[in-house]
């Protein structure tokens, strides 16, 4: 079997499905499925069982001979979290639970990491295992992530096979309840709807132009892709990026998101809100050699494409 935690958000439910296309119902799904906003996420998945996030770690111990292999990718996934202790609990000490269990009974894990880990990218975004020391989060949600890297690459009891995923900025399809958290590309399509326009964050940087902020944005289709090649083809245990490898504009998420829908674009800027503006990253572009290296030959979607499809395949038929 194969556990999934995170089931009930985005990436996670979205792997889910996937693996169901492939034919694997043999899921453990793990989350808080209290939440209604989620539950068209995983309610009409094919699983074995679904487990409470909080019921989960004694169950693992207990079951652990019958799991074959672990996606971790369930979180506290709020950049603007103000509690330590609730990311000290969800995103570092439950992980490190799993990680033992896994080293324990030989169970390979991948689990999610985050470009929140490479800061301002004072370091580049290499994800090179001698630079987790120095990186410098910009937020408390960007130190949990790098604090359970840096924990994993001291460990010398470790799963046969792990890989840190380190996700920069990821849409499409099943990212629906993230409220402010969402994409880009999700609050563009209901601004459309509401109003007949879209405002982006104006910059406050003047090295950038107003929606001229660059972010690496990758398909979730993509994302999905390469955690079935780490589990498929094993190869060397590590931090690895995950991104297109391919920096765009905000402007440019946006103006695909009119195109795709048969519109002309019309954009206008906002002040970025000030509890995220002296943390916000104007940056960032996943150096992706390193899973290349590693034998993924799958591809990416270009901007382009993967908007396209999110729009026409998924959100006008999925959000209306």
């Amino acid at each position: 079997m194969i556990v999934v935690t995170g089931a009930a958000g985005f990436i996670a439910s979205y792997l889910a499905e996937v693996l169901n296309q492939q034919g694997r119902t043999d899921l453990i799904l793990v989350d808080d499925f209290s939440t209604e906003a989620k539950k068209n996420n995983w309610v009409n998945l094919g699983f074995e069982q679904c487990i409470d996030r909080e019921a989960f770690l004694p169950w693992f111990e207990e079951n652990s001979a019958s799991i074959d292999f672990v996606y971790h990718l369930g979180a506290r996934t709020d950049t603007t979290e103000k509690s330590a202790d609730i990311l000290a609990h969800l995103n570092l000490n439950y992980s490190k639970t799993i990680w033992e269990i896994c080293a324990n009974a030989s169970i390979p894990l991948v689990y999610a990491s985050s470009a929140a880990t490479y800061g301002l990218g004072e370091f580049g975004y290499k994800d090179e295992h001698s630079l987790s020391t120095k990186l410098q989060p910009l937020n408390l949600y960007g130190h949990s992530k790098n604090d359970f890297d840096i924990w994993a690459l001291q460990q010398t009891n470790t799963p046969p096979h792990w890989y840190g995923l380190k996700f920069f900025n990821v849409y499409g399809p099943k990212e629906y309840h993230k409220g402010r958290m969402a994409s880009v590309v999700l609050h563009t399509y209901k601004q459309i709807q509401e109003k007949g326009q879209m405002q982006l964050f104006r910059s406050h940087n003047p090295q950038y132009k107003d929606g001229e902020q660059l972010r690496d944005f990758v398909y979730v289709k993509d994302v999905a892709k390469v955690c079935i090649f780490l589990q498929d083809h094993q190869p060397e245990s590590g931090l690895y990026n995950l991104g297109s490898g391919k920096a765009r504009t905000f402007y440019d998420l946006a103006r695909l998101t009119f195109e795709a829908l048969g519109l002309e674009p019309s954009i206008s800027f906002i002040d970025t809100p000030l509890d995220i503006r002296d943390k916000y990253q104007y940056f960032t572009e996943a150096d992706m050699s390193k899973l290349l290296a590693a034998g993924y030959t799958g591809g990416f979607h270009s901007l382009e494409e993967g908007v396209g499809n999110y729009v026409k395949e998924h959100l006008i038929k999925e959000v209306g």
